[in-house]
């Protein structure tokens, strides 16, 4: 699974002028089942992303179609972990965890 940290590189006013564009990209990526959550940081410098477990080049390319970055207005930094407890309300979306 991976955590996304997506740090903010431009004035949160400018962020939030492309933030419709980026909620969109959100929605899309939510629908295909590739994104699990999903929120601002607090304080608001970014936002945190969570996907379920894919293939790391699949996930960097996901990352490079965001609106965000595509008009760089952050950077994306992830992290790679194997989940080995989770909540019993993920576990069928941890497939990494036997059920």
């Amino acid at each position: 699974m991976y955590i996304v940290l997506i740090d903010y590189t431009a004035p949160v006013e400018e962020v939030d002028y492309y933030l419709a564009d980026h909620a969109k990209w959100l929605d899309r990526h939510f629908r295909s089942g590739e994104f699990l959550t999903a929120g601002r940081r607090t304080p608001h410098s970014g936002c945190v992303i969570i996907t379920r477990p894919m293939p790391r080049v699949k996930l960097e390319a996901i990352l490079a179609s965001d609106p965000f970055r595509l008009r760089r207005l952050a950077r994306h930094e992830i992290v790679e972990f194997d989940a080995t407890r989770t909540a019993p309300e993920l576990r069928l979306v941890n497939e990494a965890l036997a059920v």
